[in-house]
């Protein structure tokens, strides 16, 4: 009812063009109808197959000549004395051609002696610069929350009534999958979930990032836009409780507070290795919402003006996604302020900052950078993102959590492993580190006969990055205790 009543309005406004970019051509043909009925109106369609033929009520016109090809049903329809509307679905491709957009124009020009409205209705149209004037655009509206919960239901009860048996969906799982179907047409939504419920008769945990994932295919930009399926708990981050703290005072107010209370994003900086790439993951899963990474190298573009397209077209998409954690890594790649681009990373920075101070959606971002001074200091103000935090080398304790995570991980029972003594023995290492020493152990060593001198050994032959880049790290360190707010 929405619908049709803001066409009505834009119907009012009396323009001859009206542009309708959706994929749901039925859905929109529908609610022209009920809308020509309403109001009295004659409703013609023209497709390339079909020609001029008639919608609703009103004359004909079709069967008085050939009308398939774009220029005849123009003409037809200029020939016209009747007003009304004519939906023309097929005639984006043709919109370069002189022919179609004098006919175009001369039958806007008509609008007031007739009232004839020309509704162009296609998945994208670019109105040539001397019809712009003449149009307006409008977008359906996409299905709230109530609605896609009840086409998930309606498709479990379709599924009931063919199998016999119910659709098993837990309703926290069945809350996420609707929070995660936002932003499709309803007919898309259907589609998704249909696939979902066909499968195993149940929605349940795998579906959700599934669902997500193919919702980011349908919107078309997946490769700048990448969904991340590998995300982890907070329970495989060792360490980082301060940070660990901070996000789960502010789990709930993303999820559920207004405009000026929703948490907006945090920057993680620090040596490489230490972390923070996990850490962004782990903001994802343990916040159950879908994590898409966006690709500065992917981002940028030799056409000018592509790049700063693409960046809008990024975070309208992770809105549309919404809600859901946008991790930027080694952000200071795509924002250098070298000069040597051409402006092109200033524009973006531009983009960028526009956004973060502006956006309402529930769209978290996780910045990770390796060299913070590469940053510009306007990135850094509270206000675009929350909080800076300072990801640093892990103490001994959570040296021995990271040990016994990584071993863990590849079967080993840490129980059997002098923990403390390898910790203490790999003082400097990051995380990265220490699980490459596990690895390299790992590989020197039958799997069965791997014991703690053997992974010591690794440990004492590898020169950990804090010794090679001593000063540097040193410099960032005191950089950040008067700056940042430490992680760990």
């Amino acid at each position: 009812m929405q619908d049709i009543r803001d066409l009505g309005l834009m119907l009012d406004r009396q323009l001859p063009l009206l542009v309708i970019e959706t994929h749901e051509e039925p859905r929109a043909l529908e609610i022209l109808t009920r809308l020509a009925i309403q109001r009295g109106l004659g409703l013609q369609q023209w497709t390339l197959t079909d020609g001029l033929r008639r919608l609703g009520f009103g004359e004909d016109i079709g069967g008085e000549t050939d009308t398939q090809q774009p220029d005849a049903a123009l003409k037809a329809i200029k020939q016209r004395e009747q007003g009304g509307l004519y939906v023309l679905c097929d005639l984006h491709p043709y919109l370069h051609e002189a022919m179609v957009v004098r006919l175009l124009k001369d039958i806007a020009l008509q609008h007031k002696r007739f009232g004839k409205t020309l509704v162009l209705l296609s998945h994208r149209v670019q109105l040539p610069d001397e019809l712009k004037r003449m149009a307006a655009y409008f977008s359906l509206h996409l299905p709230d929350e109530e609605q896609l919960l009840a086409l998930v239901r309606e498709e479990a009860r379709l599924y009931a009534n063919q199998h016999g048996r119910k659709v098993k969906a837990d309703p926290e799982i069945l809350n996420r999958l609707v929070a995660n179907l936002r932003g499709l047409t309803l007919s898309d939504a259907r589609h998704l979930v249909r696939g979902a419920i066909i499968d195993d008769g149940a929605l349940t945990e795998e579906d959700v990032p599934a669902i997500s994932k193919a919702k980011l295919e349908l919107m078309d930009m997946d490769g700048v836009m990448q969904y991340e399926f590998d995300t982890a708990r907070f329970a495989e981050v060792a360490g980082l409780n301060q940070l660990k703290h901070w996000l789960d005072q502010r789990h709930r107010a993303f999820l559920e507070a207004g405009d000026d209370l929703r948490p907006k994003g945090m920057m993680l900086f620090g040596i490489q290795g230490g972390g923070k790439s996990l850490a962004a993951k782990a903001v994802a899963g343990s916040w159950g919402v879908p994590l898409l990474r966006l690709d500065f190298a992917t981002l940028y573009n030799k056409f000018i003006g592509e790049t700063e397209r693409q960046l809008r077209e990024s975070l309208q998409l992770a809105e549309a996604m919404s809600p859901c954690v946008v991790w930027i890594d080694e952000i200071e790649k795509g924002l250098g302020q070298d000069g040597s681009d051409g402006g092109v990373s200033q524009r973006v920075l531009g983009t960028l900052l526009t956004w973060l101070a502006e956006h309402k959606s529930r769209v978290f971002v996780v910045a990770t950078a390796n060299n913070i001074h590469a940053l510009p200091p306007e990135l850094l103000r509270k206000g675009r993102l929350d909080e800076l935090f300072f990801v640093d080398l892990p103490n001994i304790e959570v040296r021995q959590k990271i040990l016994a995570i990584h071993l863990q991980k590849r079967g080993l029972d840490s129980s059997l492993f002098d923990l403390e003594a390898l910790a203490a023995m790999s003082e400097g290492f990051s995380g990265a580190e220490l699980e490459q020493a596990v690895v390299s152990a790992w590989h020197a060593s039958d799997e069965q006969s791997l014991h703690t001198d053997i992974l010591m050994r690794e440990i004492m032959r590898t020169r950990p990055l804090s010794v090679t880049m001593a000063e540097p790290l040193l410099q960032l360190r005191e950089w950040a205790q008067e700056r940042a707010v430490m992680a760990g």
